[in-house]
């Protein structure tokens, strides 16, 4: 599994990153665990390290038959996800996630998204091969992204939440939308929306451990 935080100006994305790769590895076995995260002086998860780790992970599997478990978060645009390290600037697009996934190899994959406008990646990224779960749609911001926080709220209700309960991804997911949504409304924000889509190859072979 690869989780990276990737805006290092605000610490909720390193906490989300390291603490959704502890609860996803609880869940299911997902083997090793690379977590990568930026900080405001600098930091490790970048583009090309992103392409090392995801090929370095991949080279662990089972091309066929084991799931690649990815997970990203950070702040989010329509062009795709900001990558901040230090002085370094990059944006992460869908274009070039996708073609990075597909030079893994590995056929099953998972990847959640954990930032505003994230959906814009289900077109380039979802198959019945690649199941993706995203904060919100193309459209919309996410939110509670506050530097400190300890999870974002598409964050907090699916990983902290949902995904400790529900033995199933999708079960999950539907139970943290709608604890968004109702978080959302409570707080007079408009709805993110999150997103699943792809993945029907997938959802078959991931059934969490109680």
């Amino acid at each position: 599994m690869v989780s990276f935080g990737l805006y290092g100006d605000q610490s909720v994305f390193r906490s989300e990153a390291t603490g959704a790769a502890q609860v996803v590895a609880g869940r299911f076995e997902t083997g090793p665990i690379n977590v990568e995260y930026n900080s405001k002086k600098g930091g490790s998860a970048t583009i090309e390290a992103l392409t090392k780790s995801l090929q370095a992970a991949a080279n662990r599997l089972d091309p066929e038959k084991d799931v690649l478990f990815l997970i990203l978060t950070s702040h989010g645009s329509p062009d795709g996800l900001a990558i901040k390290a230090g002085r370094l600037t990059e944006t992460l697009t869908p274009s070039r996630l996708r073609d990075m996934l597909a030079k893994t190899g590995v056929r099953h994959k998972v990847v959640v998204i954990s930032a505003c406008y994230s959906g814009v990646f289900i077109p380039h990224l979802a198959t019945p091969h690649v199941l993706v779960i995203t904060a919100a749609d193309d459209k919309h911001p996410s939110f509670g992204c506050q530097d400190k926080a300890k999870w974002t709220y598409f964050g907090d209700a699916f990983f902290n939440v949902a995904l400790r309960k529900a033995v199933s991804l999708k079960d999950a997911f539907l139970y943290a939308r709608s604890l968004v949504r109702k978080r959302e409304l409570r707080e007079h924000f408009e709805p993110s929306n999150p997103l699943m889509a792809g993945g029907a190859d997938v959802l078959p072979l991931l059934v969490g451990r109680p």
